[in-house]
This record gives C-alpha cells, sequence and structure tokens, in this order.
C-alpha cells in the first residue's frame, strides 16, 4: 500500500504508471469535477465507477459532491486499457488519469 499526506504524492506520473497499479491488482480513489470515483478489482475484473453512499431517503449520492450518483453500478472490464476507455463527465479516463485527484491508491 502507498501511504502518504499528500494527493500530489499519490498522483499518477503516466499511463504507464496507471496501467502498472492496475496490473498489479490496486485500488484507487479520486476526485475528478467535484465528484468521488473509486477503482476496484472484483473476480479477475477490473470495476470503475462513483464513489457513493445511499442516504435517509434511499437515494445514491456521490461521497464528494453529494449530489446523486449518475452510474453507481459503473463498468466492468478485463483489462487497463479497457478501464481507460471509460467516460467520465465527458472526458475519457486516458486523458485525465495524470490530472486527477489521487485520493487513495494501493497495491
Amino acid at each position: 500500500m502507498i501511504l502518504y499526506n499528500n494527493s500530489e504524492a499519490l498522483k499518477f506520473e503516466s499511463i504507464s504508471d496507471f496501467k502498472w497499479c492496475m496490473k498489479c491488482g490496486g485500488e484507487v480513489e479520486f476526485v475528478w469535477k467535484g465528484k468521488a470515483y473509486s477503482i476496484v478489482h472484483v473476480e479477475d475484473k477490473i470495476n470503475i465507477g462513483e464513489g457513493y453512499y445511499t442516504d435517509s431517503n434511499g437515494v445514491h449520492r456521490n461521497v464528494k459532491s453529494h449530489e446523486p450518483c449518475s452510474n453507481i453500478e459503473g463498468v466492468y472490464a478485463k483489462t487497463a486499457d479497457e478501464i481507460l476507455e471509460y467516460t467520465i463527465d465527458g472526458d475519457k479516463l486516458r486523458d485525465i488519469i495524470t490530472e486527477v485527484q489521487v485520493e487513495v491508491r494501493t497495491i
């Protein structure tokens, strides 16, 4: 596990850095445009979706923006390259992965 108090130290320096993290089974929590997202490994697949909680009315809300979630299930993929094609708020993860605010990064 990589532990730092500084999100800048957790940041992905390159797409290769991200792919290595995924290959090693890494999990990531990050923020983009004020919303939280997570990437986890489930049964030999990689899942990406919004980080959420369920409010007292049963509404799934993003943990950062507190807005209702648009896609809590996200997508499942077999490879990091497939996950990099996931679109977040009009941006492909491939284009933003080195710019997102990484809050948790494990390997």
